[in-house]
């Protein structure tokens, strides 16, 4: 296996208090239980192959072990794992402390008889968290329950990571949510599945990369999104994995539709809690209208921290 490299940085002026080499990982993983070792071992190389290329924070794309287009229900509790107990997520957590890295994987978290389509942050201390996800794409919502632990940011030794999964991109209250709850940086571990066409524009960039950069700008946060490649059961995939910036510009290029990849951005997290300010009169949080509409959105899992 030798995925392609890209490698940037950002330009940060003045202290750089978070400095992190962030890894998207981009491949083709495929479902069935007769391919989960296969997957296993593809997301293993690649993790080895971040960590050899420095990476301290590694997203890999939605049900990376799993594949996703599972037939039924039969099928989706066949993939799944309890979580941190599972096999899948203790081989993380094992990984992680290893290297010394922080990993962010997604996977088929069974939990009684309920089935989540749930990512996870482990690190070197072991298992931190998971985030299930919220808003489910099209027969998802046959055998996923749509996530019930809010939108949770975890405070972690290089910076506070908040997590999404796929469609919920396409909700902005998501990411404002994430950023008011001090999110320096949103991991988004996806299987951009494609649409109706046009599914690129004439650069050969889809819609969901230009939403990531979107949210990214908007908020004034890092988002890491890791996207998969290939065609499975009749369903194809975006790839155009990114990791943007806090202007929502890519840090580096934007992966290609077909690309088994590995792309790298040197950034400081950091950099997030900076005022965005624009020029003397517009500063992007403090512009917020919060007495027109609640500073959180409704939202009251947690209290938003100062930016």
């Amino acid at each position: 296996m030798h995925p392609s490299i890209a490698h940037s940085s950002d330009a940060t002026p003045g202290l750089r208090a978070s400095p992190v080499r962030v890894a998207v990982v981009q491949f083709d993983p495929q479902v069935g239980v007769e391919n989960l070792a296969r997957n296993t071992q593809a997301v293993n190389e690649r993790l080895l192959a971040a960590v050899e290329n420095k990476a301290r924070l590694i997203v890999l794309p939605e049900l990376a072990t799993t594949g996703y287009c599972f037939s039924g229900r039969e099928e989706a509790y066949a993939h799944a794992q309890p979580v941190p107990g599972g096999e899948t997520v203790q081989g993380w957590v094992a990984f992680a402390a290893q290297h010394d890295v922080y990993i962010v994987g997604c996977l088929v978290e069974q939990d009684g008889p309920q089935l989540f389509d749930t990512a996870v942050l482990v690190g070197p201390e072991g298992y931190i968290g998971r985030y299930r996800k919220t808003h489910l794409w099209n027969n998802e919502k046959l055998w996923f329950t749509p996530g019930d632990l809010g939108y949770p940011v975890f405070e972690t030794r290089i910076g506070r990571i908040g997590l999404l999964v796929c469609w919920d991109i396409w909700f902005p209250e998501t990411t404002r949510i994430l950023a008011q709850l001090g999110a320096d940086i949103v991991c988004l571990p996806t299987a951009w599945v494609w649409t109706p066409p046009p599914l690129y524009d004439a650069s050969g960039t889809c819609m969901a990369a230009y939403l990531t950069i979107t949210a990214a700008h908007s908020n004034n946060v890092f988002i890491a999104a890791a996207d998969r490649v290939g065609q499975e059961r009749g369903a194809g995939f975006m790839g155009n994995s990114l990791i943007a910036g806090t202007n929502g510009w890519p840090v580096g290029r934007i992966a290609g539709p077909d690309e088994d990849t590995i792309l790298y951005a040197d950034v400081d997290l950091g950099a997030a809690r900076s005022a965005p300010i624009w020029n003397q009169f517009n500063d992007l949080h403090r512009d917020r209208r919060t007495d027109l509409y609640d500073a959180l959105l409704g939202y009251r899992g947690a209290q938003a921290l100062p930016r």
